[in-house]
């Protein structure tokens, strides 16, 4: 008998607890393996394909939690895994291909705003994890790291398949510095989780989302673009009209 644990656990109890559920974290493993995929593929100067592989690790990283919900599989596992996922697929992954697409042309800054969106895609998942349960979950506090991301391979894509930019190489500094310092702002963003798909809706409300799916599918990536980039503007402009409120209540 081990001193220092005077109750072990026999093998086959302990292979059990230390079982992981499948189906939830293969959408993980998915969602690492298209992010590992985006940034190979843009080493080889393929940077729009590298675009759209880090679009579908974000809707692999959407199903994964969704689907553990679903299935009653939850577990710390999926958690710790989907963090550290999530680092590589919206911290690592378009930290390196905006700067091996522009950010390469500035040098020392081009090196050290990719650091920053990736040092700062770190923070914003560290203090995620420490805030669950401790906030309200209609808001984030700064934007999530997927729509960060988005912001910066919505460019590429963009660029790539609707026209390209003028001066193409600033946008993506400008962006890829903004994406970073708005996931770490202390503003809060509408999170999304109040809308219930199960819920009715008018009619007219089902015409909308089949106007908003046409949209999509006629450019889907300027349109794609320009939601996340609305979206990362939206927290700042109600933090704007509440200090403007604050200030003519004064």
């Amino acid at each position: 008998m081990n001193p220092e644990n005077p109750n072990p656990l026999p093998p086959r109890a302990s292979l059990r607890q230390n079982s992981i559920y499948l189906l939830p974290n293969s959408f993980t493993i998915a969602a690492l393996f298209s992010a590992f995929y985006a940034i190979t593929q843009s080493m080889h100067g393929k940077y729009e394909v590298a675009a759209i592989a880090v679009f579908i690790s974000m809707l692999l990283d959407g199903m994964d939690g969704r689907v553990a919900r679903w299935t009653n599989s939850q577990s710390a596992f999926g958690e710790q895994l989907d963090s550290l996922a999530d680092m590589v697929s919206f911290g690592v992954a378009p930290a390196l291909i905006a700067y091996k697409w522009q950010l390469w042309q500035f040098g020392q800054v081009g090196y050290s705003v990719a650091f920053i969106y990736c040092a700062c895609a770190a923070l914003r998942l560290a203090l995620f994890n420490t805030l669950i349960g401790k906030v309200d979950k209609r808001w984030f506090i700064g934007i999530p790291s997927p729509t960060a991301a988005a912001l910066i391979v919505g460019l590429i894509w963009v660029n790539h398949s609707v026209e390209r930019f003028p001066a193409v190489e600033w946008w993506a500094l400008g962006i890829t510095l903004f994406a970073g310092i708005s996931m770490i702002v202390q503003i809060p963003f509408w999170s999304f989780k109040e809308i219930n798909i199960r819920r009715k809706v008018p009619f007219m409300g089902m015409v909308g989302a089949v106007l908003v799916l046409l949209l999509v599918t006629w450019e889907p990536s300027l349109v794609l673009f320009l939601f996340f980039f609305g979206y990362s503007l939206s927290g700042y402009v109600m933090a704007l009209r509440r200090l403007l409120g604050k200030r003519k209540a004064v």
